[in-house]
């Protein structure tokens, strides 16, 4: 059993994402509109609502694959709007994705390492050369890629195409990819989708322990909302891509807005059903 617990922020920690009067449209639609939200080291905090209420639009804006119209997206005191994904990433952002993105002909080894790439400092002219700096980083690559192997529990399956791993592995090995960048904040879009219950609880623990082994400050993204409450330090809930509650998990399922929007019901109809299933 999960239990969710304070972050290790402090007060003088900075935070590590500030979302700002953030606004995405796409025609007439406004799919994030005026979104305010703050990360804080060390935090697992979850975005949730219904289908359509503007929760993958804000990951795309924040790892650079959209540009807000209106806002400002700060990382760890620096503006990223409209910065270049892969200077995004470069920055110390990474992220998955809710329908695996993998390289399905290449090996679980094989995709930890394109992770990497980003942080390589080898130009193509020393790779041809095999320069001693070029040969040294790639040794330092291999080494990394499988210690990331390792830390997934994927190690004995390094030289296995991606496509023939177990779902579930699939899902780990992305997250892997994703650690390779050497991220300081990790967005994480419905890790647990398409997982029986079993494998989702085996997942929110990983995702615990990416945040206490690694130091990472994680974002996800979720629709199963118990589990959410569970391992969240914060959750904030969007709906027609606008922010309704934002708070603690205990907070945040007792806000009668977040139970009509969430539910689809009126929400004096649904509160007392909702907590008794707490």
């Amino acid at each position: 059993m999960i239990e969710s617990s304070p972050s290790r922020m402090t007060a003088l920690d900075p935070p590590v994402l500030e979302a700002r009067d953030v606004t995405k449209r796409f025609g007439g639609l406004i799919a994030v509109g005026d979104l305010d939200i703050v990360v804080c080291r060390s935090q697992i905090a979850s975005v949730i609502g219904p289908n359509g209420a503007g929760k993958t639009t804000l990951f795309n804006c924040i790892s650079g694959f959209y540009t807000p119209e209106e806002g400002e997206i700060i990382f760890q005191g620096y503006p990223i709007h409209g910065l270049r994904p892969d200077q995004i990433t470069a920055l110390g952002i990474a992220r998955t994705y809710q329908n695996i993105h993998l390289f399905a002909g290449m090996t679980a080894m094989e995709n930890v390492l394109v992770g990497i790439h980003s942080n390589l400092r080898a130009t193509p002219l020393g790779a041809l050369l095999s320069m001693p700096l070029t040969q040294q980083e790639e040794e330092v690559a291999l080494v990394t890629a499988y210690e990331l192997l390792e830390f997934i529990d994927l190690a004995a399956e390094a030289d296995t195409l991606a496509t023939n791993l177990a779902y579930g592995s699939q899902r780990r090995l992305e997250i892997a990819r994703a650690l390779a960048s050497n991220p300081r904040l990790l967005l994480l879009d419905e890790p647990t989708a398409g997982m029986n219950p079993q494998e989702t609880e085996e997942t929110m623990v990983f995702i615990r322990r990416l945040r206490d082994e690694r130091d990472l400050t994680i974002l996800l993204i979720e629709h199963d909302m118990h589990l959410v409450m569970k391992i969240s330090d914060q959750v904030t809930v969007l709906d027609y891509g606008r922010k309704i509650s934002e708070g603690t998990p205990d907070q945040v399922q007792r806000d009668p807005l977040v139970i009509e929007a969430y539910l689809g019901a009126p929400a004096d109809e649904l509160v007392s059903g909702f907590l008794s299933n707490e």
